[in-house]
């Protein structure tokens, strides 16, 4: 009974904070319409704010600069490092559009090895992957395997309509480290932590439905794509319909055993939930030939990882039939940006680390990423970065450091593609629920970072002089409820937006 009073209090405690921050939105937008003030006013305004006692034992730094002038409007451990969340990939997408180009494509090449005799092939189909994280249903209106049926018509009419030999898949482009330093342990299966691979399917992750049936009765659980590579344990029970959907997914480690726990309400519409699974290479060999297989081509052998053959694949006794190529980098950003895709991130990291080293490993991505950093002039002291994705809270940097990159990128020919994959208030990702009607709707685009006890929001927003501003909130050892820290946020950028200088 008095851990429900402790939530009861603590919803409470929220909704009077929203109810508070709704209001001084609503003031600061139908009242006052512009916050005439000078900058150091305005800093005044803002020392108030983020003195809030709520967060007396939580950390902001905060840097807010005019990109006409470099006037700060504000600063607040501006040179400290904070833990970054997702604002991490503004790092990896600015060094990624910088050096592969707004319009680079991943590839991923379709081998034979071995004769033909007639539509017969007298050996392998090979696989050669170098990181594209589309090949899912994504852009497929949801069909996992479009990308795979597309192949197989592409054999067909190259009439080739059985293999002798196996289907072997080489994602040797990466290494095997397929999971981030620091990342948790007790995550793995969650599909913000899929494994990276320079051959992936459908993020590496399988997407598991859950129909109620009877109540009482064990509910009915399918797996997307179909295939026999995982193996579900199915605990989940359906409930009466005034009860509880509750639902846990764990994969055990080191396997694709996934046991999906919990009670789902009857008459409740089908649910989907995720699961990572384990050997990204195996996975989608193992679902390519049985897409193979359903379109009519025979596959007499195994689906197999090209770190299972005795002999190390030699290209010279292979003949490349087809390359299949993803949507630009420009599209790939929009898409990892916007909704903060991890796994995108991460094989964006490994991708730069193979261009350029000629090795895709976290450590060769970081190295191009932190030569780029250097490059542009961003001070890289303290710095602490381990992975692409901000997943890690090993990873370190500080608001100047974000102001530095952004500042250079709003100055760069590749701007708009950089700004474009950014999430837009009140319209589209993860910014989609916040700030509508306000005069931040429309007007700021900004990249947000979410880890427990954090919360990051780094991007440019215009004034009521329609004077364009980089900002960096980073607040980190949050205790409070997090909506606090983010309605803090967007407090400040309403009243930039509102600002205007006397």
């Amino acid at each position: 009974m008095q851990l429900n009073k402790q939530y009861l209090l603590i919803i409470f405690f929220v909704l009077l904070t929203q109810f508070a921050f709704s209001q001084e939105v609503a003031k600061s937008d139908t009242v006052a319409k512009y916050s005439h003030a000078t900058v150091a006013e305005f800093n005044e305004q803002l020392d108030d704010i983020f003195n809030d006692p709520n967060f007396s034992s939580a950390q902001w730094g905060v840097v807010i600069q005019s990109l006409t002038n470099g006037e700060y409007f504000y600063k607040r451990n501006e040179d400290k490092i904070f833990i970054p969340a997702s604002d991490l990939k503004l790092i990896n997408s600015a060094a990624s559009l910088v050096n592969l180009g707004f319009d680079y494509r991943f590839k991923t090449e379709i081998y034979r090895r071995g004769k033909l005799d007639g539509s017969i092939l007298k050996g392998d189909l090979i696989i050669k992957g170098f990181g594209d994280p589309t090949i899912s249903g994504r852009l497929y209106d949801g069909d996992i395997t479009q990308i795979f049926e597309d192949w197989a018509d592409s054999l067909l009419e190259l009439g080739i309509d059985e293999i002798d030999g196996n289907i072997i898949g080489d994602g040797s482009t990466f290494d095997n480290v397929n999971l981030g330093e620091g990342w948790a342990w007790d995550q793995e299966s969650e599909w913000f932590a899929a494994p990276t691979g320079a051959l992936s399917l459908n993020e590496n992750c399988v997407d598991i439905l859950i129909k109620p049936t009877n109540k009482g009765q064990k509910a009915a659980l399918s797996v997307q794509p179909l295939t026999n590579y995982v193996t579900l344990i199915n605990r989940v029970y359906t409930v009466p319909a005034d009860s509880v959907t509750e639902i846990s997914v764990y994969r055990e480690r080191g396997t694709n055993i996934i046991t999906v726990s919990g009670t789902v309400c009857e008459k409740t519409d089908t649910l989907r939930y995720f699961s990572t699974i384990n050997s990204p290479t195996q996975f989608f060999v193992v679902v390519l030939k049985d897409v193979l297989q359903k379109k009519g081509i025979v596959v007499k052998g195994f689906g197999t990882d090209v770190n299972d053959l005795t002999d190390p694949l030699d290209y010279s006794k292979a003949n490349l039939l087809f390359t299949h190529k993803s949507v630009t980098l420009s599209l790939i950003l929009n898409i990892m940006n916007k909704n903060s895709y991890n796994f995108y991130a991460e094989q964006l990291l490994k991708t730069l680390g193979y261009e350029k080293e000629k090795y895709g490993t976290v450590a060769n991505g970081l190295k191009v990423v932190k030569g780029f950093l250097s490059t542009i002039g961003v001070n890289t002291e303290g710095l602490s970065i381990v992975d692409g994705s901000g997943l890690s809270r090993l990873n370190l940097v500080s608001p100047k450091q974000f102001i530095s990159l952004l500042s250079y990128m709003y100055k760069h020919n590749l701007f708009k593609y950089f700004y474009n994959s950014l999430s837009v208030a009140g319209r589209d990702g993860t910014l989609a629920e916040r700030f509508q009607k306000t005069r931040v709707e429309d007007n700021l685009h900004a990249k947000t970072g979410m880890l427990e006890g954090v919360r990051s929001l780094s991007g440019y927003i215009y004034t009521g002089d329609k004077e364009p501003v980089a900002i960096s909130l980073i607040v980190n050892n949050v205790i409070v409820p997090m909506k606090l820290a983010e309605n803090l946020q967007d407090l400040i950028c309403v009243r930039l937006a509102n600002f205007k200088r006397k």
